[in-house]
């Protein structure tokens, strides 16, 4: 029996996993959670890094004996490390107003493959004060790695989120990364890779975009199938060979990210979960009960991906002004659930369009996957199948990268699923 420690950060909690893979089955265990959450400082958002890493290393401790760690979290976000390798300040939080305005250049999507998103590390770094200091840059799972092991290096999948890697090569783009200072950016890494280790401990490159890991854990049984990994945000798209790189896949904003095992992750941002979170926060309420009353609610359709949802703040205000109605809490919740339903239909059906690959099923995984209403409510507009679950998939997709490089899996991406198909209690929705 072979035991891994998977860390995995999402942008409202974190924890450390156990996981084991053994008799063909994979089974994960939380050793230790704690919260995540932007930190106001001279009226900024940042990430607390510090702080998540002492959390980190009181995860290991309690995960015991392991072969191996690998870390995921959320992307775009980086450190800044001076000459010393000391880091310059905490980091600034995707959320954070400073890249208001920004604007791609003509060309920029042949290049990248990106959709456009103002928080995309390239248009951070745009309104960095720090960078003229900086000798070297470090995404936030790269920066925990290096403060355990030493060495730096840059993980590809959450790479092809900065927009500074060519799409077509894997590789760091000499035209997007000219104007940066030399140095700055480090040697790729390929999920599976050495990282370095820690107290005799193997640190493995995993798809480091908690998408990408999450990705890896879809429970599919053949290739005809579009996912929903669904939690702060909802990620939605299919797996490809090849990118999409149309204009009017540019125009539809889909991007094309890299996965694991030299896949496209072809997909589409829709706002997700934090509309929830964020009304929750206001109202100081649990959301179980107000979901057995969404569900006989009446509720009113808006575009989830409005920027004006992107802060935090009064969401439940902004909501009722985009449906332009007064709404009890029941029918806010309604309105959210039935909002991303319906994006998530449109997303599933531009991706199926723009990419030629034909979808019959459609999964969702994260923590969406739990919430019954939202998984109906996405068969009823998709008009297809729903498989829901794992809910658990980015840590089970982080476990199976790094159990396949120590030797306790083997085979392609379709055996790891097979996996967690034979292993992870599954949902079945169908359309009304």
């Amino acid at each position: 029996m072979t035991a891994v420690a998977a860390v995995d950060l999402g942008a409202s909690s974190g924890r450390v996993v156990r996981g084991v893979v053994a008799d063909g089955n994979v089974h994960i265990e939380d050793v230790h959670r704690f919260a995540n959450g932007p930190v106001h400082v001279d009226g900024s958002l940042h990430w607390d890094l510090p702080a998540l890493y002492h959390e980190v290393l009181t995860g290991l401790r309690l995960a015991g004996p392991v072969s191996s760690i690998g870390i995921d979290s959320w992307a775009v976000d980086y450190g800044l490390l001076d000459e010393s390798g000391e880091l310059l300040g905490n980091p600034v939080h995707y959320r954070d107003s400073r890249t208001a305005g920004a604007e791609p250049r003509e060309g920029l999507y042949e290049l990248n493959g990106l959709q456009f998103q103002p928080f995309n590390t390239m248009f951070q770094l745009m309104a960095e004060p720090l960078l003229p200091q900086a000798s070297r840059l470090l995404l936030i799972p790269d920066l925990l790695s290096y403060w355990l092991t030493g060495r730096c290096g840059t993980e590809y999948t959450n790479a092809t989120t900065t927009g500074l890697i060519d799409v077509r090569t894997g590789q760091w783009s000499p035209e997007l990364t000219r104007d940066l200072p030399p140095g700055l950016l480090t040697d790729l890494r390929r999920p599976g890779d050495p990282a370095g280790t820690f107290k005799g401990i193997p640190v493995t490159a995993v798809g480091s975009h908690d998408t990408a890991s999450a990705v890896v854990a879809v429970p599919a049984s053949h290739d005809r199938f579009a996912y929903i990994s669904c939690g702060t945000w909802s990620l939605v798209g299919v797996e490809l060979d090849f990118p999409v790189l149309t204009a009017e896949s540019r125009a539809a904003n889909f991007t094309n990210e890299g996965g694991v095992d030299g896949t496209i992750r072809y997909l589409r941002n829709v706002m997700g979960l934090w509309l929830l979170q964020e009304c929750l926060r206001t109202w100081d309420a649990a959301l179980e009960p107000l979901l057995q009353e969404a569900g006989a609610a009446t509720g009113s359709v808006f575009d989830p991906n409005d920027p004006v949802f992107l802060p935090p703040g009064d969401m439940p205000a902004r909501i009722e002004r985009a449906c332009g109605r007064t709404m009890t809490r029941p029918e806010i919740v309604r309105s959210v659930l039935d909002s991303l339903a319906a994006a998530h239909r449109d997303a599933v059906a531009d991706a199926q369009r723009l990419s030629g690959k034909e979808v019959e099923v459609v999964h969702i995984v994260g923590g969406g996957s739990r919430n019954e209403l939202l998984c109906q409510l996405t068969a009823d507009a998709c008009g297809l199948p729903v498989i829901a679950g794992p809910a658990e998939a980015t840590a089970l997709g982080n476990v199976l990268v790094q159990a396949r490089a120590v030797g306790a899996a083997q085979g392609t991406l379709r055996d790891l699923r097979k996996l967690v198909r034979e292993s992870q209690p599954l949902r079945r929705h169908l359309p009304r």
